[in-house]
């Protein structure tokens, strides 16, 4: 059968030919076409599908991540930056963790706008925390951190961002308990942000979390609102306090000083009247000796001048009247002093 028997109809040559109806012509292309092309259109179908289910494994991991493949539910591989491939779901899937990215919570408080200028919200659940002594602190701090371990990281802790916020609250209400207020409130900061950071570090590893951390900082530590007034008055007294203590540390370093001055002086004058006695009672035994040895060689001529020079000596220091005893009832004075010295 020739194709213009099949289409047209048969029945002699052009000249006879008849036309036969539209739809039935249309009937039978179809049933000629069918068989054909059903199966073909099939397979290039499914080509087409499996071409895109492949292309579905293709993944790029940027400078900043690691690519952690899983088939069928286990880990399998890391693939590190670049383009890649893998099994398409459901036999593999990938997870893009940003390894080097240094991640940062807010503990006691949140950002509400960056700024500038900044704005933040207190979130007292978190911040409120008991010291050691017993009173009440409302500490806000920051925790940086980096996934050191993308595969404990991902499947060996849930939600690991929380479980990092619960583990640094923790670890700062440990550290706080141990140390009194005054200590949080002033000199100890440095050393309870080493302290919480050692602690929240060994949470971390102890559940295999695949987390590093970098660092803890508070960026503020302050009584609450309803014992704020309190607090400064404590403050106040403790400023009063220091001043003080220095003003006294500044007497002190005034006074002690001119006390030491004065007590070398009169140690020195004191070394100096002993000296002073010891060489004038040398002196007058070493004369008395003298006096002895001539005393020895000329007994009245020494004693007699020795009366002579005590005599001087008493003498010279009363005033001299010399009376007649022959006068009468007057008494007759003679002022020697006034020859000597001029003056009655």
């Amino acid at each position: 059968m020739s194709w213009d028997d099949d289409v047209f109809g048969t029945g002699g040559g052009r000249g006879n030919q008849q036309f036969p109806d539209p739809q039935e012509m249309l009937n039978k292309m179809k049933e000629k076409l069918t068989p054909k092309f059903s199966g073909g259109i099939v397979v290039v179908l499914l080509v087409i599908l499996a071409a895109l289910w492949g292309a579905t494994g293709i993944y790029v991991v940027n400078t900043d991540e690691q690519g952690v493949v899983m088939r069928f539910g286990r880990h399998d591989r890391n693939t590190e930056p670049g383009l890649h491939w893998h099994l398409p779901f459901p036999i593999e899937q990938v997870y893009l963790p940003k390894v080097k990215e240094v991640k940062r919570i807010e503990i006691g408080f949140r950002t509400v706008d960056a700024g500038p200028p900044a704005r933040y919200q207190s979130v007292p659940g978190e911040a409120l925390m008991l010291t050691g002594d017993e009173n009440i602190v409302s500490t806000e701090f920051i925790v940086q951190y980096q996934i050191r371990d993308p595969e404990a990281y991902l499947f060996n802790v849930e939600k690991p961002n929380v479980f990092v916020r619960d583990a640094a609250e923790a670890a700062m209400r440990e550290v706080l308990g141990r140390r009194g207020v005054d200590d949080v409130l002033t000199e100890a900061k440095n050393i309870i942000q080493v302290e919480a950071l050692d602690l929240m570090q060994f949470i971390l590893d102890d559940s295999d979390a695949g987390i590093v951390v970098h660092n803890v900082k508070l960026q503020d530590v302050y009584p609450p609102d309803q014992v704020i007034a309190a607090f400064r008055d404590v403050a106040s007294a403790r400023e009063d306090r220091e001043t003080v203590k220095n003003q006294a540390e500044a007497y002190a370093n005034d006074i002690i000083p001119k006390a030491r001055g004065e007590g070398e002086k009169r140690l020195n004058e004191a070394q100096a009247y002993r000296e002073t006695k010891i060489k004038e009672a040398q002196g007058d035994a070493a004369r008395f000796t003298k006096l002895y040895d001539e005393y020895k060689l000329a007994k009245e001529i020494t004693r007699k001048r020795l009366y002579l020079n005590a005599m001087a000596e008493v003498l010279g220091k009363t005033s001299i009247v010399v009376s007649d005893s022959k006068s009468g009832g007057v008494f007759p004075m003679l002022p020697l002093k006034s020859f000597t010295t001029g003056k009655e």
